[in-house]
């Protein structure tokens, strides 16, 4: 596998740092697109709207937004992997609890269920035990 990996040019890197590099990046991508979604599509007043509905501030919808892009950032250059990672958990946890917990368990119930948020708190625990991987700007 290292023979395999230095082909490609991750020099004396090991599996297990190509796999954070991938996860780390991965996870990013999501978080940005998430904050899109929000800013694009249901706009930053209608995300706002969307968390007053559910009992929270409206205020924590545009905290939420900074947290997924600068989050988002910092998981694909890999800065403070495991920190960003711990600190993205309350995020998406809460999003399964306050938006997707009524809804069931299965993600492709009407409104999505917590499944997913679920599994991206799992993999954000993952990626903080992991550290930053292959080409990340620091270790961990």
């Amino acid at each position: 596998m290292t023979a395999f990996l230095q082909d490609l040019g991750f020099g004396s890197a090991t599996a297990i740092d190509v796999a954070a590099l991938l996860l780390r990046v991965a996870l990013g991508t999501l978080f940005l697109a998430h904050a899109w979604l929000k800013i694009f599509v249901f706009k930053p007043a209608g995300a706002a709207g969307f968390f007053r509905s559910l009992g929270l501030p409206g205020a924590f919808a545009y905290l939420t937004m900074a947290a997924e892009i600068l989050g988002g950032l910092a998981l694909i250059v890999g800065l403070w992997s495991s920190l960003v990672s711990i600190l993205l958990i309350p995020v998406i946890a809460g999003a399964g609890w306050f938006a997707h917990r009524a809804n069931g368990f299965w993600f492709n119930n009407q409104n999505g269920g917590w499944e997913y948020p679920a599994f991206w708190t799992l993999t954000l625990l993952v990626q903080a035990l992991l550290g930053s991987g292959a080409l990340a700007l620091t270790a961990v």
